[in-house]
């Protein structure tokens, strides 16, 4: 009972809220909160502060949620232990964050994983390259899909994957009907959606928009890959995508894809796994899984030839 209450506070922590962390939990409100007292009488300390509502935790309850994240990552890897031993082979919860940009193309990672640890299961959430960063330091995710330049990773294993590419999606019958190329200042002047600022893929295009001599204003800002593609197919916007999504969302009809001119860019997209010893096996198995895969390859197979001989390497 007592790692139960320790997931209590785990989920209060993450939640922010007494009634979503029950949720979370599976248990009745009253469930939860008798446990976070258990941990208090336990402690002898306060660990919540109480009001009206959930106010956050003490510095004790703080620095018994690291503690605590940790015993339930140790609890975790010992039960896949267990269960390699029994012959079942890896079991367990795959827990992966993707940035959007990412999303695309994970089941290229994913599924081979799959293949190979059938006694496992997976979930893949959606989070910014700073929540996924943040939530394998507190032992929320085993692994992270996010992008390997520009970002500290102190602490952290990282494996390249693939370098993402950047067209323009445009309608088809748009200002750049006829033409093979565009610029970076020319695709600046159209009404753009782009992926909102927290996104790091936003950050990174704000930065090659500037190498162009220009800053860029969207008319259109959405944190959802489909919202995004939807906008662009509806014949109003414009947007510049990694050319991953090309091969496996394929080309909106009524829009058309044409390579950004120079200034060139990519950015390397790959794996990171907190850097502990020893390392957690369900984490250790997915980046075996990934060294052994050529993403690289996979993409530009699915990618359209001519686009590839439009963007440099």
């Amino acid at each position: 009972m007592f790692l139960r209450h320790l997931e209590y506070l785990s989920a209060l922590a993450r939640e922010g809220h007494f009634g979503r962390a029950a949720a979370a939990c599976w248990v009745s409100q009253p469930t939860l909160s008798d446990g976070i007292r258990k941990l208090e009488a336990e402690f002898g300390v306060a660990v919540v502060r109480r009001g009206h509502r959930f106010e956050g935790l003490t510095p004790e309850g703080e620095r018994l949620l690291t503690w605590g994240r940790r015993l339930l990552a140790d609890r975790d890897q010992l039960m896949a232990e267990f269960g390699r031993t029994s012959h079942e082979g890896l079991t367990g919860q795959l827990r992966l964050g993707a940035v959007p940009a990412s999303l695309p193309p994970v089941s290229l990672l994913t599924g081979p994983f799959r293949d190979r640890h059938p006694g496992t299961n997976l979930t893949v959430l959606s989070l910014t390259s700073d929540e996924i960063l943040r939530r394998l330091t507190d032992f929320e995710l085993d692994a992270g899909l996010t992008y390997l330049s520009g970002e500290p990773m102190v602490g952290f294993r990282t494996v390249p994957l693939y370098s993402e590419r950047y067209v323009l999606l445009t309608p088809e019958n748009g200002d750049f009907a006829g033409r093979s190329e565009v610029g970076w200042a020319e695709a600046a002047r159209l009404p753009l959606c782009l992926l909102t600022p927290d996104m790091q893929n936003r950050r990174i295009l704000d930065g090659l928009f500037h190498r162009a001599g220009v800053s860029v204003t969207p008319r259109m800002e959405t944190n959802s890959v489909s919202t995004l593609c939807s906008h662009v197919r509806s014949g109003r916007w414009a947007s510049v995508i990694p050319q991953a999504w090309l091969g496996l969302l394929g080309v909106p009809p009524g829009t058309r894809v044409l390579p950004l001119a120079r200034p060139a860019a990519t950015s390397t997209v790959g794996l990171v796994v907190l850097d502990r010893d020893p390392p957690p096996l369900v984490a250790s198995a997915l980046l075996r899984v990934a060294e052994g895969l050529d993403l690289q390859r996979s993409l530009d197979d699915l990618v359209p030839v001519d686009l590839v001989a439009g963007v440099d390497d």
